[in-house]
């Protein structure tokens, strides 16, 4: 959960430089945490990722540098900067650095 003490309300903001690449990992930061939904920003390095899993909730994936590949139910889509997807509840997705990308990943709860 973010720190109480590091408020980013009220602040503009530009989400890929509150995340830093390390080498080798996926590194995340939690900007909002709330019982309707989750805002959290991803950095991976090039050839890292997240295996094939499912949610409970709709995800919406926001790619603010770089590039990835987003599998969804065995269909892989190339995303760039400035794109999103949006990965359904209960449908097993993947998420793989084709080189160092960072995302916005917005999570609604029901």
């Amino acid at each position: 959960m973010p720190d109480k003490n590091d408020s980013l309300a009220g602040r503009v903001l530009a989400p890929a430089d509150l995340i830093a690449y390390q080498d080798g990992s996926v590194v995340s930061r939690m900007l909002v945490y709330k019982k309707t939904g989750t805002i959290t920003l991803f950095a991976f390095d090039a050839g890292e990722g997240l295996s094939e899993h499912t949610a409970p909730y709709d995800a919406i994936a926001s790619i603010i540098d770089g590039e990835a590949e987003i599998t969804i139910d065995k269909t892989a889509y190339d995303l760039h900067v400035g794109q999103m997807i949006i990965m359904p509840a209960k449908i097993p997705h993947a998420v793989q650095a084709k080189k160092r990308f960072k995302m916005l990943l917005t999570m609604i709860h029901e």
